[in-house]
């Protein structure tokens, strides 16, 4: 930042004031000089002129105010300059002052202007003009204090919003600044729609009233009057324009900048931003879509997230089917979220090289980020427990005394059904740990049965010693089917639920084809039944067919 440019900054308010000021001294200056010497004394005009001189030390009195005003936001752009660090305290104090500068400016005008109305009335009556006259005289100065605050007003928040606010509120907020006042937009309207049209509306009234009370003939007066309006309404005409002008850029550079990051944000860039520079409706909107870019960032950051969670979760579930010793053993998950809870594993144990079947299936309570962090816990502390030499019921006892220590003060647990199958043997343990019992299939005898037993889920009492229940005699043809409650709770968009009855047909119905087939089958079943409904909880099928 070059010193002229920093100059610039701390003075660009006092100088719009000062502009501002100018004009409606200016047009005073013209009411005089081209409207009443024509119909007044040289010398009554040359008093006016010479003493409005004289009210210079009014205005100068208040911009020493203005400055006094003023002075934390020159100090606060100081220390921009020159880069040194500015205090919390002294920034919030400028944003403060800033916002309210320009009501604090127009009020201090106007103040000014009837003060050097009452003064200049007094002046007059000691010339020994009239009442009237001098009514006429106080008329015209209000009219253009009006014309000069209202100028004011509208160009301390153009500089304010093109040239400081980028400065003081590089990130917006504006709206957030407490003890300010603010205009809304619909009063900022009607205040323009009021300036271009009451004010030349006034300054015809004071032409037609300046005929009225003057004792010329009717040509004089009727000159008088065209002069008064050819000088006055394209003044003013041109100042209603401006102000139009003003409001309009204001407004377009705001509308313009939401345009362009709401374009961006269609098109799937989150990094452009809305620059702030306005504390009415429209500075509010560029503040509510900054932070809803900022939060689609966030949300576009755990997609990410979710997408890489669910590469790996997907990565933990066996890759493929199972094909080992006469035992055709298929599984499938569906997730409702990009991640969930379910799991399931097939392992092949070596005890002393009698080799033996694991299948595992689990229900983590919920569904997501959390649920699948637990899952993949579970599935590699059983991974590990299972390797290694015990039974069933101490390998899922171990598991679990593991797990309380990790989840016990989040309340998260998850239910397991863990099947042993020695394929010598023909046999099958299982543990149950709070799941649903598997179901067993006879085809040969049309017989279904229940694998239940009692247990507790995984990760709520670490001293719980789970109890191992056994199948013996397995013979060929014979099905066992894991699954999560997902399937059977799922609903269609009549609110009947599939249930369990559905899934007994279809293993009856299909007890010939492969595991694989027959869970292709049972998912296909489901999403006709749905009809579109939308799936609300995972669902995990495993399959295992005696062959």
């Amino acid at each position: 930042m070059t010193r002229f440019h920093l100059f610039c900054l701390k003075n660009a308010m006092l100088t719009a004031n000062l502009l501002a000021t100018a004009i409606g001294a200016g047009l005073l200056y013209i009411i005089y000089e081209f409207i009443l010497r024509g119909y007044q004394t040289d010398k009554y005009v040359e008093f006016h002129l010479r003493t409005a001189n004289y009210f210079g030390p009014i205005f100068a009195l208040f911009f020493v105010f203005l400055i006094m005003y003023e002075w934390p936001i020159r100090r606060y752009f100081e220390k921009l300059g020159s880069n040194a660090p500015i205090s919390s305290q002294l920034e919030s104090r400028v944003k403060k002052r800033l916002l309210n500068e320009p009501f604090l400016i127009i009020g201090m005008d106007m103040a000014a202007w009837l003060l050097a109305g009452v003064a200049f009335a007094a002046f007059e009556r000691n010339f020994g003009l009239s009442w009237q006259q001098i009514s006429m005289n106080r008329f015209d100065a209000l009219l253009m204090g009006l014309v000069s605050t209202t100028i004011a007003f509208f160009l301390l928040e153009r500089i304010l919003q093109l040239y400081l606010a980028p400065y003081v509120f590089p990130n917006g907020k504006l709206y957030d600044v407490t003890g300010t006042r603010r205009i809304n937009l619909a009063v900022r309207l009607y205040a323009v729609f009021v300036a271009i049209n009451l004010i030349p509306f006034l300054a015809i009234l004071t032409s037609l009233y300046r005929v009225a009370v003057s004792d010329r003939n009717a040509i004089e007066s009727l000159e008088m009057l065209t002069t008064g309006l050819w000088v006055l309404i394209p003044v003013v005409v041109a100042i209603g324009g401006g102000l139009v002008l003003i409001v309009s850029l204001n407004l377009k550079k705001s509308l313009d900048a939401m345009v362009v990051v709401l374009k961006q944000i269609t098109i799937g860039k989150f990094g452009s931003r809305v620059k702030v520079t306005s504390n009415d409706e429209i500075g509010y909107v560029g503040d509510v879509i900054n932070e809803m870019t900022q939060g689609l960032i966030e949300r576009e950051r755990m997609q990410q997230s979710l997408n890489l969670a669910m590469e790996v979760q997907q990565n933990l579930l066996p890759k493929r089917n199972l094909k080992i010793d006469g035992f055709d053993i298929a599984g499938r998950s569906i997730y409702c979220d990009e991640t969930g809870g379910d799991y399931y594993d097939f392992f092949k144990i070596d005890e002393n090289t009698n080799k033996k079947i694991g299948v595992a299936i689990g229900d983590v309570a919920g569904h997501g980020i959390s649920s699948a962090l637990l899952m993949a816990t579970v599935r590699s502390s059983l991974r590990q427990r299972s390797s290694l030499p015990g039974s069933v019921s101490r390998i899922i006892s171990d598991v679990n005394h593991q797990l309380v220590q990790d989840v016990e003060d989040s309340g998260q647990f998850m239910t397991l059904f863990y099947l042993n199958i020695d394929p010598k043997k023909m046999q099958a343990q299982w543990v149950r740990a709070g799941h649903d019992p598997a179901i067993f299939y006879d085809p040969g005898t049309d017989v279904f049965e229940e694998l239940g037993g009692s247990g507790i889920a995984l990760g709520v009492d670490e001293e719980w010693n789970y109890k191992e229940y056994m199948k013996s005699d397995l013979n060929k043809g014979q099905i066992i089917f894991l699954s999560t409650d997902g399937i059977w709770e799922a609903f269609n968009q009549e609110d009947e639920m599939f249930g369990k009855e559905r899934i007994y047909n279809i293993i009856r119905k299909n007890s010939s084809l492969s595991a694989d087939k027959v869970i292709n089958i049972m998912i296909e079943s489901l999403k006709k039944f749905q009809q579109g409904a939308q799936i609300e909880d995972d669902i995990t099928l495993v399959v295992i067919k005696i062959n």
